[in-house]
Parts: C-alpha cells; sequence; structure tokens
C-alpha cells in the first residue's frame, strides 16, 4: 500500500492534523508526512507519545474533528495516561485514529527489545478499550475503507480506533531526506569519547544507532564491551539508569550517553538530574536533530541545544561542542572535575550501511555489565 494513498484516505473522513513521534515500520509513512502531507495536514512531531494524544484532545476541543497520533507500539506505554484519563469514553470522550507500527510482532524475527511488546500490542488495545484493525501489504484499498468506515462509527461513539500495521505494509514512494548542517561524524565521536572514558568509568547508552555503534567502537578499541550498559529499549531513560547507578555507588564514574530525541522525551529528568548533582556523574547528549534509528526525520525541537536548558536546570559545567578537538577538550574537563556535566555534541546524521547489532542478548549484556561492575567494587575495597 502506498502511504500517500492511505492519507488520503484518511484526509477523507476529515482528519487534518497529525501528531506522534516517528517509527521505522512507518517510514514510508512519515516521508510522505514530511513530503507532501505538510499541504494536507497540520503535521507535528511531538516530544513523545502521550503528548501527541494530549495535542490531538486539545485540536478536538477546539475543532470537533477526531486527529492522527502515530507511534512505534513501543510507545504505547505513553499513551496509556492521557487515553485512560482523558480521552477515554467514561472521562471526556475524545475520539482519536492511532496508527501503530508493530514491532515484534509473533512470529517475525526483530531485536530483543521488541519481542516482548510485540507480544502484548493487541491485548493493551484490548484492555484500554480500544478497537483496532491489523493492515498489511495485502490490505486493499477498499478493505481499507471499510475500516475507516468502523473507525468513524467508533468516533461517533466518542472512542478511539487504532490501525495496526505489520512491517512491510508501507511500499516505499519517495524518501524523505534531510540535512542538519553540522560534519562531526556521530560514530567518530563516540570513539573519542571511548577513548576517554572507557577504562576510567562505567557507560550507560541511550537505544538506537548510538549503542549499535558503541557496541563496535568498544570492540574494536578494546576487544570488549563489558563496561557499556546498552539500554536498547526504554527511551528516554537511560539518564536515570546512570543516576540509579551514580548514586548506588558515589565512588564510581558513571557517563550516560544519550540522543537527543531520547532527552526530549522525558526533559523532566534534566530537572532531577541537576537538583540531586551527581558529582561522579557525566552527561553526554549526541544531537543530530532528529529521529535517526527510524528514518532521519527531524525532533520537534530540531535546530536547538539542550546546553541552555541543562545549565537553567543547574547542571553544573555544560559544554556544547562541534568539532573533534572541542570534543576532547570537554571531556578532559568533565573528567577532572568533580561536579556534575553535560556535554552536547552536535553530530551529522551519517551512519555507516553495514552497522551491525549486538550479538548478545539483552540479558546477556546485563550480565557482563553487572559482574565487571561487580568485580570493580571488589578491586576498589581491597586497594
Amino acid at each position: 500500500m502506498k502511504a500517500s494513498t492511505f492519507l488520503q484516505a484518511v484526509q477523507n473522513i476529515g482528519i487534518d492534523t497529525v501528531a506522534g513521534v516517528p517509527d521505522s515500520t512507518l517510514k514510508p509513512f512519515c516521508d510522505a508526512l514530511c513530503l507532501d502531507g505538510g499541504a494536507a495536514f497540520r503535521h507535528y512531531v511531538t516530544a513523545n507519545e502521550g503528548a501527541a494524544a494530549g495535542l490531538a484532545a486539545g485540536a478536538y476541543l477546539a475543532t470537533g474533528r477526531p486527529c492522527l497520533v502515530y507511534l512505534q507500539n513501543s510507545g504505547l506505554g505513553n499513551i496509556i495516561n492521557p487515553l485512560a484519563s482523558v480521552a477515554n469514553g467514561e472521562v471526556y470522550g475524545i475520539p482519536m485514529l492511532f496508527v501503530v507500527g508493530w514491532r515484534g510482532e509473533p512470529g517475525t524475527k526483530d531485536e530483543p527489545q521488541h519481542i516482548y511488546q510485540g507480544k502484548v500490542t493487541c491485548a493493551l488495545l484490548e484492555v484500554m478499550g480500544v478497537a483496532y484493525s491489523v493492515i498489511d501489504a495485502g490490505t486493499t484499498e477498499t478493505e481499507l475503507g471499510e475500516i475507516l468506515a468502523r473507525a468513524c462509527a467508533q468516533f461517533a461513539k466518542n472512542r478511539q480506533y487504532a490501525v495496526v500495521v505489520r512491517k512491510g505494509t508501507f511500499e516505499k514512494e519517495r524518501e524523505f531526506l534531510w540535512e542538519n548542517g553540522y560534519r562531526l561524524v556521530r560514530e567518530q565521536a563516540l570513539k573519542i569519547i571511548l577513548e576517554n572514558t572507557y577504562r576510567k568509568a562505567f557507560i550507560v547508552s541511550t537505544t538506537g544507532k548510538i549503542s549499535r555503534e558503541l557496541y563496535e567502537q568498544s570492540d574494536a578499541l578494546y576487544g570488549e564491551h563489558d563496561r557499556i550498559f546498552m539500554t536498547v529499549g526504554g527511551m528516554g531513560h537511560a539518564s536515570m539508569i546512570a543516576y540509579g547507578m551514580a548514586q548506588a555507588d558515589p565512588g564510581s564514574r558513571i557517563v550516560c550517553i544519550d540522543g537527543d530525541g531520547a532527552v526530549m522525551m522525558h526533559m523532566g529528568a534534566l530537572a532531577f538530574l541537576a537538583r540531586q548533582s551527581p558529582a561522579n556523574m557525566v552527561h553526554i547528549v549526541i544531537n543530530n536533530a532528529a529521529h535517526e534509528s527510524v528514518g532521519a526525520i527531524p525532533t520537534g525541537y530540531s535546530g536547538q541545544t539542550y546546553a541552555q536548558i541543562a545549565r537553567a536546570c543547574g547542571y553544573q559545567n555544560v559544554y556544547a561542542v562541534k568539532t573533534e578537538s572541542e570534543l576532547s577538550a570537554a571531556l578532559s574537563d568533565a573528567l577532572c572535575c568533580q561536579a556534575f556535566s553535560m556535554i552536547e555534541v552536535m553530530v551529522s546524521l551519517k551512519a555507516r550501511a553495514d552497522l551491525g547489532r549486538p550479538r548478545e542478548s539483552a540479558m546477556e549484556n546485563r550480565t557482563r555489565f553487572m559482574k565487571e561492575w561487580g568485580e570493580r567494587a571488589i578491586c576498589r575495597t581491597q586497594g
């Protein structure tokens, strides 16, 4: 199915506002929104999926028209609160159409963080009282029309409807291409960070290509990656995981390597972390102004910096860098001082086409990391 065909059908039932968080399964859909959808829809890439549901609620209150909220199924957790406590028919009864990319569908091969989420995707919709249909590459325009007619019937009852999208549903048409203007390549920046931190600290990395590149660069530099906890799921929570470790053992140095889209998703963590100001933690934000791992769609905060926000929140030291030399100098300063610091690294959208994925399971990564952590603690105690 062409994404443009789907969007035209959505437009035909009166939807003119679209909001969400990009997803790789929905890549052609997101491309179509960014290319041609701008003429037909008001389109917003929000901080997280719950925010998109909130926007949809407000738009409905103002116009009486349901909105479309798109998301990866991993984002269902973020919409449960606004769905249950605002949109539900027993509360305000606000209709909206969800388009959900189905990662980890049972019987399909996918990454470990999607396996359980894939199993419970439809069950979550059912328990939330959201009727749904599943579409795939074989869904016809006639069938799509019938699905959207069912959606409209739910809207008339002040309810929501979901279209669950299997992998390969949307055919590739024209790809949305965008450049952020930065020149430092992320993988090279991560190599510099590893060279300066790996033997001195434990690393918590965010989901997506950041963890994948760290995995390969660490293996190339050190022959292992046991000091890196790769947060392959839970987008936006890496910094709080890192703080949980930092507060548990103030004698260990913790480096969190975050992404700009992940930081934006749960930006309240910046205020909390600044208030705690863990002197043994360095927060590094790799900023390419896009959700690059799922298709290089600009974030809703693209072109802005997080360093200013971190400083306003109360981070003690803040660095914003664009070159290798600036990054090396910032790392040296941040690791030498005993003060909570943020280093924001502005990077391009470039990534290797042959970039691999971790060979171990998430559980194996956890086990190796905790073993390394425990051995370090024993050595420090004996020393």
